[in-house]
């Protein structure tokens, strides 16, 4: 007999009624509907919550120039580096355009397979490939754009090919998608100089040969203003967007789904999510093991989504699991780019980590594919200093207080684009996590004669108990430590392990 929504309704009463016969429904049919009220019952999935670290690559046409971010609309503005790099390098937008670029992009020495590996061993649990930039261009064998890496360019399905090396090495797999503004961020591509030679000559935008690229005419409204919001954009816009992002979807099967903004267009982009859920649901036995992230937090406050902060760290611990993403360098790869050093890496992950949040960490790969040297520096002591100590980063939780030292006396202004705000960590800065009974505490430089670790003192306002063991990780030999009322003491080691950070182990009674 079939269930009477009303008196259904009824029976679970309360002031919660909606909510908990959204979650019956769920778990009756194993699946969402695209709706708000639907998405609050969703739960973040267990093995996000351990995996702590991802590596993403942010790759694609843009990439092959080996300028930085944003060249693909940067080149359509007078006077900007890349427009005048563009014209010297290629020529004037109005006879060379992005359209022209993207078979420069060739991924000649890209090698998959041997880039996860290197990923895996750096200690990271899951992957992401960017799926579609702001340049409209797919990196997946796309039904509904012929702008695609099959068709032009490598002539590769990147998407499919980084997504099948990821599931061999066993880790989850992520996409990226910076495509629901595309329509407001190529609007330039429309414009004309406004000096000089070729002023009010039409870049290549304008030709309407190549809407489905650049976007037709009415884009041409946002050529002076990006405004990153869904107002002005039109309804064909968002009905093609989402059939792309449900291609992707279907084909790829995505563990982790990654939007540059917020969740857009609102009924398309809550059903994109719900049938990203749904597509889960089907491959795990009905649990929804999938990751979806916004950059707003009002669309994660319940359930929906995990809370993305690009290049921003919490000012404390979370409520709810969260993620940061940033670079090493740009997003798009530059050419004498300056990275970050591992232990600026490690800085920021034991710091998220300690806030219950997920760090993701892009390397940009060149237009060949291959890490260049100063990356895999970077990369390499990411890797020596996670096969030592992750032991105290994956499948853990926040302890009581994030962190002690001089950095937590910092307030950092919430929100994005907050990382730099925090200065190197030191012996003096401290981390915590947490399995059970068992802390961790990462300290953060290599203590000259001692650790001090305050909140572990007998007499802490934290009161975490008596210490009846404590382990250096890294370290065999036995350890000299005392608890006493104002910190647990422990003497170092002759042997020095790590200029980065060491990670002491800490077993309460």
């Amino acid at each position: 007999m079939a269930i009477n929504r009303r008196d259904l309704l009824k029976s679970l009463g309360g002031a919660c009624s909606a909510l908990a016969l959204s979650k019956y429904l769920k778990a009756q049919a194993g699946g969402f509907i695209g709706t708000r009220q639907s998405l609050q019952s969703y739960e973040v999935p267990n093995w996000f919550r351990d995996a702590k670290f991802g590596i993403w690559s942010h790759w694609g046409p843009q990439s092959a120039i080996e300028y930085g971010d944003w060249y693909a609309r940067n080149m359509y503005m007078q006077g900007s580096p890349d427009y005048l790099y563009q014209c010297e390098t290629y020529g004037h937008p109005s006879k060379v355009g992005y359209k022209d670029l993207v078979d420069i992009w060739k991924a000649a020495k890209w090698d998959p397979d041997h880039l996860i590996g290197l990923y895996k061993k750096a200690g990271a649990k899951y992957f992401f490939s960017m799926g579609v930039h702001h340049d409209n261009f797919d990196l997946w064998n796309s039904t509904y754009q012929r702008w695609n890496a099959v068709n032009m360019g490598p002539k590769k399905d990147v998407v499919g090919l980084w997504a099948a090396a990821a599931r061999r090495n066993g880790l989850r797999f992520g996409v990226s998608e910076h495509l629901w503004i595309s329509y407001k961020w190529f609007a330039v591509s429309h414009g004309a100089d406004k000096t000089g030679p070729l002023a009010g000559v039409a870049y290549d935008g304008a030709d309407p040969k190549y809407a489905d690229l650049y976007h037709d005419a009415g884009c041409a409204q946002f050529i002076d203003s990006l405004q990153w919001d869904d107002n002005g954009i039109p309804d064909s816009w968002r009905r093609h967007y989402l059939d792309r992002m449900t291609d992707l979807i279907d084909k790829y099967q995505p563990d982790l789904l990654y939007t540059d903004g917020h969740l857009p267009f609102e009924e398309y982009g809550l059903k994109m999510v719900a049938h990203l859920y749904n597509v889960s649901a089907q491959r795990h036995g009905g649990a929804t093991e999938a990751v979806y992230t916004s950059k707003m937090p009002s669309d994660c406050t319940t359930g929906t989504c995990v809370l993305d902060r690009e290049r921003g760290i919490s000012d404390g611990i979370a409520a709810n699991p969260w993620q940061t993403d940033t670079c090493i360098g740009q997003w798009h790869y530059k050419r004498g780019e300056r990275y970050k050093t591992a232990k600026k890496v490690i800085d920021l992950l034991t710091d998220i980590v300690s806030k219950n949040g997920n760090l993701l960490l892009n390397f940009p790969l060149p237009n060949s594919g291959e890490l260049d040297y100063e990356e895999m520096v970077t990369l390499n002591g990411i890797t020596e200093w996670m096969q030592i100590n992750s032991e105290g980063i994956y499948s853990t939780r926040p302890w009581k207080i994030y962190g002690e030292g001089p950095s937590t006396l910092h307030q950092l202004n919430a929100g994005n684009f907050n990382e730099d705000q925090q200065k190197g960590l030191t012996a003096d800065d401290v981390r915590f996590t947490a399995k059970g009974s068992t802390l961790y505490a990462f300290v953060m430089g290599w203590p000259e004669t001692e650790a001090r670790v305050q909140a572990f003192g007998l007499a802490s306002p934290q009161q975490p108990g008596k210490i009846l063991k404590v382990e250096l990780l890294g370290h065999r030999g036995e350890l000299a430590w005392k608890q006493e009322d104002a910190a647990l003491k422990v003497k170092m080691p002759v042997e020095r392990l790590s200029d980065i950070g060491i990670t002491l182990k800490v077993q309460l009674a």
